[in-house]
């Protein structure tokens, strides 16, 4: 859940660690034992939570027990804020973090319904805190051998399934109110998706200038993201192979040596292009 560089972790806890009960929030944190990885798996679960209460909040934005959930969630989030800051080395850094810009945002959406009611969908800025997470990453190389083999298109994947996310959100905020045609999510989504991939069937149009000028957005900007990303997917720019020598990493699909140390790489190759 950190976005924490591996340079920033080290630097900031080759000392002992304080004593106390900072020293064991710090070992939650950014600790390699079991308990840790536990703790923060916890943290990305509810983090997934909180993208669901969005999407049940969608469908039923006046049910009762939305505030009281809406004001707990928010109580969270700023209680692990504090936490993170408590314990942070580099508390200067962590304060202009995207992830630290993205708990404001959610915790004003949430704490403010009434008065940003259209704001809502920048609670799925926690998403990003999965994508950009250094421990999540560390921890699931370590344990699953599937994730190590797979980690580039599970990132993409998820980058592509947070930009769809976005998009929709904000076509539904921006436009259930006003719009017939967008009366749930799902509406959104379906919109949001024919518009990306230009399919286009006109069932559905934005009302309103605003709306006008986000269908110019999602066309001239959305379209070629969500086809750059597409692309990324299944046909990556490069190749995960660590070189014997320099341990380079990812190389070019036709590289024959190394970029790093010149030596003569042995890539799998089907012969495909």
């Amino acid at each position: 859940m950190s976005d924490h560089p591996l340079s920033s972790i080290d630097a900031g806890h080759s000392a002992p660690l304080a004593g106390g009960f900072k020293a064991r929030l710090q070992r939650l944190y950014f600790g390699d034992d079991r308990t840790a990885r536990s703790f923060r798996y916890g943290l990305i679960a509810f983090d997934l939570a909180t993208i669901i209460v969005f999407l049940v909040a969608s469908a039923g934005r006046q049910a009762w027990w939305m505030v009281p959930l809406d004001l707990a969630i928010a109580a969270v989030i700023a209680a692990d804020f504090a936490v993170r800051l408590w314990i942070e080395p580099d508390r200067r850094r962590h304060v202009i973090s995207l992830a630290t810009a993205a708990d404001a945002a959610v915790v004003i959406s949430l704490v403010l319904p009434a008065l940003v009611d259209n704001l809502g969908f920048l609670r799925i800025a926690r998403a990003l805190r999965l994508l950009r997470s250094y421990h999540l990453l560390r921890d699931l190389r370590s344990e699953f051998v599937w994730f190590r083999c797979n980690e580039e298109i599970v990132r993409r994947a998820l980058n592509l399934f947070v930009f769809v996310f976005v998009v929709t959100s904000v076509v539904f905020v921006t436009q259930n109110d006003v719009n017939p045609g967008i009366k749930s999510y799902v509406d959104a989504l379906y919109f949001t998706i024919t518009t990306l991939t230009t399919t286009g069937f006109g069932d559905i149009t934005l009302q309103g200038p605003g709306g006008r000028l986000l269908s110019v957005a999602i066309m001239v900007v959305g379209v070629s993201l969500f086809l750059r990303l597409l692309q990324i997917i299944f046909h990556p720019a490069k190749v995960r192979f660590e070189c014997p020598d320099c341990a380079l990493l990812l190389h070019d699909l036709d590289a024959v040596h190394c970029k790093g140390c010149g030596r003569i790489l042995a890539i799998r190759d089907e012969g495909l292009s």
